[in-house]
């Protein structure tokens, strides 16, 4: 499904999706923000699941600096239940996720991406250019053990006004589950 994703300095594609709060976000919503990064996740995938926890510590620690972590979930619900919409707002509620939750129900927002997998990152600046795209760090199964933090040192890097060192990795996770038309 997905072929090429975005390129480094590639614009923010737009997008008016539903939250697990019932309010509706676009790129508009972010203008306050100097940093919006846009994660593709899920509620089954298991490394999603082992990344929750450092998600919303990022989201702790950069609040104040004018970053805003938006989660989308763009799985077919039809072939995995676990990612309705109301066990989104399950999942958000149980985890107690202080980043938006919002659902791609027709999955043009990973398509507008060209994102492929959970967890997918893309960081964009105040200007909402691309500036990182990748993973949240080397390990998702150990945090523990965890050498590099690609995201913290992007958000870190671009808050600075520098270059980013690292501005792509290669995405690890599970597929994007896409519905069969």
């Amino acid at each position: 499904m997905a072929t090429k994703t975005l390129k480094i300095g590639s614009a923010l594609p737009d997008f008016n999706l539903e939250g697990t709060d019932r309010k509706f976000y676009t790129p508009e919503s972010f203008k306050d923000k100097k940093a919006l990064v846009v994660i593709f996740s899920c509620n089954h995938c298991p490394y999603v699941q082992a990344y929750e926890e450092r998600i919303k510590n990022i989201q702790n620690d950069y609040r104040l600096k004018g970053v805003q972590i938006v989660a989308v979930n763009s799985n077919d619900d039809l072939q995995y239940e676990e990612d309705s919409f109301e066990n989104m707002k399950k999942r958000a509620l149980e985890k107690s996720f202080n980043f938006l939750y919002l659902r791609d129900k027709d999955q043009s927002v990973a398509r507008a991406f060209d994102a492929t997998h959970t967890p997918e990152i893309f960081l964009f600046d105040e200007k909402r250019r691309l500036v990182y795209h990748g993973k949240i760090d080397d390990n998702w199964k150990e945090p523990e053990k965890v050498k590099t933090k690609y995201l913290r040192s992007a958000l870190d890097e671009l808050l600075a006004g520098k270059e980013i060192s690292i501005p792509e990795t290669f995405s690890i996770g599970c597929t994007i589950k896409w519905k069969s038309y």
